[in-house]
C-alpha cells in the first residue's frame, strides 16, 4: 500500500489532521513548560482527566461527548495546581503530584464502581487516533487556532515569563493571568491529545517534541517552530507505521518522538565534540 492509498479512507485523514492539529499545539505548550521546569503537569493532568472519564462513563455520557465532559474538570485541576502551588507555599511539582494522585485515585474508585475497567475505559487509556469523530476534530481545530493566536499575540511576555518570573512581574507584567492561560491551555491539550495517544502516554506529546527542539534550535522562535514540525512529522510516521505493521497508533506516535529526539542529541554531540588536531 502506498501514501496515496492509505490516505484515501476517511478515517485516516481524519486521525493524520487531527494529530497534526493537537501535537503542533501540544509541542508548542510542551516548550513553556519544560523551559520552566513543569512539564510533568502534563502527566498529572493526564491523572485527572482518566477521573473525569470514569465520571463520563459512570453517567452512562455517550463516547462523542466523554471529552468534552472531562475538560471542565481538568481545567478546574490545573488552576487547582496554580492555587495550591500560591497558597500552600510549596513547590509546583508536589502540587502536581498531590492533584495527580487525587485524580488517578479518583479514577481508580468510580471506575469500581461503574463496573471495573471496561473496552471503553480502556480506549481512553492507550489512545485510538484511528477513531478521532469530526466534532473532536473541531475542537482540535479550535485548539490549534487559539494556542496560535495566544503565542503571537503575548508572544514578549510569554519569553520573559518562561525565562524569568521574577523579573516579568517586576516589568508589570500579569504573571498570574499568563500562567493561568498558559496550564488551562495545557489542560484542554491533555483532554484532547488523550485520543491520539492516549491518557498513559500524554505527557510525551508535550514534553519529547520540545526536548528534541531545544537540543538542535537556536533561538526561542525557531524552537517553538521545530517543535511544533517535530510533532507533525512524528504523528504523520507515528500513524503510518501503525497502519502498515499493524501496531498501536498512539505508542508507534510516541516512539517515533523518542527516536527523533534520540537523533537530535546524538547530532548536537557530534556538533559540539572538539574537532581533533
Amino acid at each position: 500500500m502506498n501514501l496515496m492509498e492509505i490516505f484515501s479512507y476517511g478515517f485516516m485523514q481524519r486521525a493524520l489532521l487531527g494529530g497534526i492539529l493537537i501535537g503542533m499545539p501540544c509541542a508548542v505548550l510542551g516548550v513553556f513548560l519544560v523551559l520552566r521546569r513543569l512539564s510533568l503537569i502534563g502527566d498529572g493532568l493526564a491523572h485527572v482527566t482518566f477521573g473525569g472519564v470514569a465520571v463520563a462513563l459512570l453517567l452512562r455520557v455517550t463516547p462523542p461527548l466523554v471529552t468534552l465532559a472531562a475538560i471542565p474538570l481538568v481545567l478546574a485541576a490545573s488552576l487547582g495546581i496554580l492555587r495550591l502551588a500560591d497558597r500552600a507555599r510549596i513547590y509546583g511539582d508536589t502540587a502536581i503530584g498531590i492533584v495527580s494522585a487525587a485524580g488517578i485515585a479518583g479514577g481508580i474508585l468510580i471506575a469500581s464502581v461503574a463496573g471495573g475497567f471496561n473496552v471503553d475505559l480502556f480506549s481512553y487509556l492507550f489512545g485510538n487516533i484511528l477513531a478521532v469523530s469530526p466534532a473532536e476534530l473541531a475542537l482540535c481545530a479550535g485548539l490549534f487556532l487559539v494556542v496560535l493566536a495566544v503565542v503571537i499575540a503575548f508572544y514578549p511576555q510569554l519569553f520573559a515569563l518562561t525565562f524569568d518570573e521574577e523579573l516579568a512581574r517586576t516589568a508589570g507584567i500579569r504573571t498570574e493571568r499568563l500562567n493561568a492561560l498558559l496550564v488551562l491551555l495545557t489542560a484542554v491539550a491533555v483532554v484532547l491529545a488523550m485520543k491520539v495517544v492516549g491518557i498513559l502516554l500524554v505527557s510525551a506529546l508535550l514534553i519529547l517534541p520540545a526536548a528534541t527542539a531545544l537540543q538542535l534550535a537556536r533561538g526561542f522562535r525557531t524552537t517553538l517552530l521545530a517543535a511544533a514540525l517535530t510533532a507533525a512529522a512524528s504523528v504523520a510516521a507515528g500513524i503510518v507505521a501503525s497502519f502498515l505493521v499493524n501496531l498501536p497508533s498512539g505508542a508507534t506516535i510516541v516512539l517515533v518522538n523518542l527516536g527523533l529526539f534520540l537523533l537530535a542529541f546524538a547530532l548536537k554531540s557530534l556538533r559540539s565534540a572538539p574537532t581533533p588536531r
